[in-house]
């Protein structure tokens, strides 16, 4: 699909609502961040020690504060294409949320961290009980891949429709290609479903 600039008038791009989710501490926040052209709302407050035993902390050291709300982004893909990015919450005790959250949502990218992909589990259960398109997007941090990705979709039991790509969070090109893949899967599941009109 070519994603260049064309020139089409006046005409309203189409508005897109897509959800970036995935376990705690996978890098969410740090995508939509990352890829927003629009300075992103975030609903970040810190750790404290009351979430001592709540929030499961291990492999995050480095960590200090959590989305306790949502993130929210803007990319302008096209002239024709506009996505709006909704960063879930990770911990389970928000995970009520996500009922509102998917309202409306074309797809997601679950956000999978290779060290701790347990807690993306729920995550790609959520989408596929309610069969909404999402690709599973690796974040490789600090560029490390310990797993193959035949590895990676064993280890999630993908659907070999799945796209999965291997990204860093933190990087706008990355980020802005796994939503690529996002808009590319959708686009192929609508031609699936699509009647093709008879000659």
């Amino acid at each position: 699909m070519d994603y260049a600039s064309s020139d089409h008038g006046d005409t309203a791009p189409l508005a897109v609502k897509i959800l970036i989710a995935g376990g705690f501490g996978v890098g969410k926040t740090t995508l939509v961040g990352a890829v927003s052209e629009v300075a992103p709302l975030r609903t970040e407050e810190y750790l404290t020690h009351a979430s001592v035993g709540v929030d499961d902390l291990e492999g995050l050291s480095g960590k200090s504060t959590t989305t306790v709300a949502l993130d929210f982004g803007r990319i302008t893909i096209n002239s024709e294409l506009v996505l709006y990015l909704f960063g879930t919450p990770g911990q389970e005790r928000f995970w009520f949320m996500w009922n509102d959250l998917v309202q409306g949502a074309m797809g997601a990218v679950v956000l999978v961290d290779t060290r701790r992909l347990d807690v993306s589990f729920a995550s790609i259960d959520f989408f596929e009980s309610r069969g909404i398109p999402f690709v599973v997007g690796v974040n490789c941090f600090h560029g490390v891949r310990d797993r193959t990705q035949e590895e990676i979709r064993r280890a999630l039991d993908l659907d070999p429709q799945v796209p999965l790509v291997l990204c860093d969070a933190r990087d706008r090109a990355a980020g802005r290609d796994v939503l690529l893949a996002l808009i590319d899967h959708l686009m192929a599941a609508r031609s699936r479903v699509t009647p093709h009109p008879v000659a």
